[in-house]
């Protein structure tokens, strides 16, 4: 059964709040701020209303993620931080004394109660909804990029990752008291995961046996993320590392394993909508949904910016279409062509291109269709006999074949107006604006732990996701309220 909270449990000891918890205090402010009966309304239908006990309130247990992910810790550091530190309990509705939830609490609700549920959506349309409301939010840009999250498991097997956490434990320890070591159990010599499972569990059993050792706060971190794998992933560790995660670009050298977030965050650094899809997918191919959902949430969108990869074709077209100005510049390619423009130039009366030997074009085509698919192209072809005897042949003509041409890509009318647009004032002056997102990126991974992913899972992922971009769109709303 469920039960709805509605407001702090009485207690005489209640006014110590008054008195630690200023009113400047960070989760004062939150909890001022944001109405969180939404999320009731939202999983009412996941609880039985007739049978069984009572459940947790599922305001304090969303809560305790909001915790978690605004101060990047573990579900078992943050029930711990919630037994003393009075700001985590007046947040939480909780009354000075009363007893705090058991962790593995944290990992059912997980599973059971946001299940199934658009997350993602849900808690970014409600921090625009309040940016909106409380006047915060403006502007009518949104800009827009991509980051990347790294797998937790990161192409790593089952047993290799218990196996890496295992290690870092005892090396916390062993800064310690080197001398526990005699005390560990012996390491596994198989390759089964059970074996593995075996060992780290009683590993756990010694350091903690050790109440001297288990609470230095570098032992006492590791081993609570060691102890979350084996409980929160047990079902993911023993059938993959990441079964979703996927090998992405980040530039033609650099790659990752994981997943990506695309973004689109207002002037004032709110976003305003997201997608979590895996590694390998383009930019470029979410942009009509980010602008979508940025609409769908309450803002007016006038300007678009991003970088050249959200300059394809059908993007262009797509803002056009919704009188959107797209500020991205086209892709070099289509301005420049991918040709060295030393080695063929245009000869504007004949109406052809001469090599560099200055051996003009014999003949012209046109190949492709005209608004379907890619751009078409005018192929110039020349006298492959000159070509034979030419003395500049060498890596312009291979020999033997049986023809030379030279093809170059004809603009659309939508690029041809892009790339007039992207030399105007307007342009420049808004690409400028384009670092705040960058910023976002940086604060989303190193503040709140989004360089790597929690578990395993294109589902995980997007909870992950959900959460993490609720709390800084509300960190940054009380920032602008002031």
């Amino acid at each position: 059964m469920i039960l709805k909270q509605t407001e702090m449990m009485l207690s005489p000891y209640s006014g110590i709040y008054d008195i630690v918890v200023p009113k400047d205090n960070f989760l004062r402010q939150l909890n001022e701020l944001v109405d969180f009966s939404f999320v009731y309304d939202e999983l009412k239908d996941k609880y039985c209303h007739t049978n069984g006990r009572n459940a947790i309130d599922p305001i304090r247990m969303f809560k305790y993620l909001l915790l978690k992910t605004i101060f990047d810790v573990s579900d078992v550091d943050v029930v711990e931080r919630s037994k003393y530190d009075m700001s985590f309990k007046y947040f939480l509705g909780m009354a000075p004394e009363e007893p705090v939830i058991e962790p593995s609490s944290l990992t059912k609700f997980r599973k059971l109660r946001l299940k199934d549920i658009n997350l993602l959506d849900l808690l970014i349309n409600k921090t625009v909804e309040i940016a909106i409301e409380t006047d915060v939010l403006k502007s009518h840009t949104i800009i827009v990029d991509a980051t990347h999250t790294k797998a937790r498991y990161n192409q790593k097997s089952p047993k290799e990752i218990l196996m890496d956490r295992s290690k870092k434990l005892r090396k916390a320890v062993y800064t310690i008291d080197a001398s526990l070591k005699d005390e560990f159990p012996a390491k596994p010599t198989s390759n089964e995961l059970k074996d593995e499972l075996d060992y780290t569990q009683k590993l756990i059993d010694v350091i903690e046996a050790n109440q001297t050792i288990s609470e230095y706060p570098q032992v006492k971190e590791k081993m609570n993320l060691l102890k979350e794998t084996v409980t929160d992933d047990i079902e993911q560790l023993r059938i993959s590392e990441d079964e979703d995660a996927r090998v992405g670009h980040k530039t033609r050298d650099t790659a990752f394993f994981g997943y990506k977030t695309h973004l689109a965050m207002s002037e004032e650094r709110i976003i305003t909508a997201a997608t979590v899809t895996t590694g390998e997918k383009t930019d470029g191919k979410q942009l009509q949904s980010l602008i979508e959902k940025s609409m769908a949430a309450g803002l007016e969108v006038e300007t678009v910016i991003g970088d050249a990869a959200y300059s394809e074709k059908a993007n262009i077209a797509f803002t056009k279409g919704k009188n959107m100005a797209l500020v991205a510049k086209l892709n070099p390619s289509v301005t420049q062509g991918n040709r060295r423009k030393t080695e063929f130039e245009f000869n504007k009366d004949a109406g052809m291109y001469v090599c560099k030997a200055g051996h003009l074009a014999v003949k012209k085509a046109r190949h492709g269709k005209k608004n379907i698919g890619k751009n078409q192209t005018n192929t110039y072809y020349f006298d492959v006999e000159k070509c034979k005897v030419c003395p500049l042949r060498d890596g312009c003509y291979k020999p033997g074949a049986k023809s030379k041409s030279y093809s170059v890509s004809i603009k659309s009318d939508n690029h041809s107006d892009q790339a007039k647009f992207q030399e105007t004032e307007y342009f420049k002056e808004k690409s400028k604006e384009r670092y705040k997102i960058e910023a976002k990126n940086n604060e989303l991974k190193h503040r709140h732990g989004y360089n790597i992913s929690k578990s395993s899972g294109l589902v995980g992922m997007q909870m992950q996701g959900a959460v993490a971009i609720f709390a800084v769109n509300l960190k940054r709303i009380l920032k602008l309220r002031g």
